[in-house]
């Protein structure tokens, strides 16, 4: 066999493997490592707040029908600093909730696109309860 025959047969080979290649990135999601910093209005750290991360689908991160096995919520504490980290969080839209004792429950969707984003989340003290009856 020539050496340009072996050439044709393979060019069709790389071709098939550079087409695997590509399929396999655009497969693969986007992650990010989320650093959240919890804290009183003062700046104190709260240590032991419940840091809660949930991952919504959206059209520019749409969740691939290859990866149903994909994480999309994410639980954990934060240590005497105020501080978790969450690696391997998928890039989108991510919901942040946290739940300290002794303080209002904090909630909010930010769009993530970075590979590294740490988010500062300043806690209030709980507001005073009303009633009707007297």
């Amino acid at each position: 066999m020539r050496s340009h025959d072996r050439f044709r047969c393979a060019l069709p080979i790389a071709a098939l493997i550079l087409a695997a290649l590509t399929a396999v990135t655009l497969w693969a999601e986007a992650e990010t490592k989320i650093t959240v910093e919890v804290k009183t209005l003062a700046g104190r750290p709260i240590d032991r707040a419940e840091v809660i991360l949930h991952w919504n689908a959206n059209p520019k991160h749409p969740r691939n029908s290859f990866a149903k096995n994909l994480r999309t919520q994410f639980e954990s504490r934060t240590d005497q600093e105020g501080k978790v980290s969450f690696p391997g969080v998928p890039q989108g839209s991510i919901r942040i909730q946290v739940n300290a004792h002794g303080f209002q429950t904090f909630g909010q969707i930010y769009d993530i696109d970075e590979e590294e984003k740490t988010v500062e989340v300043k806690l209030n003290p709980p507001q005073q309860q009303y009633s009707s009856h007297q």
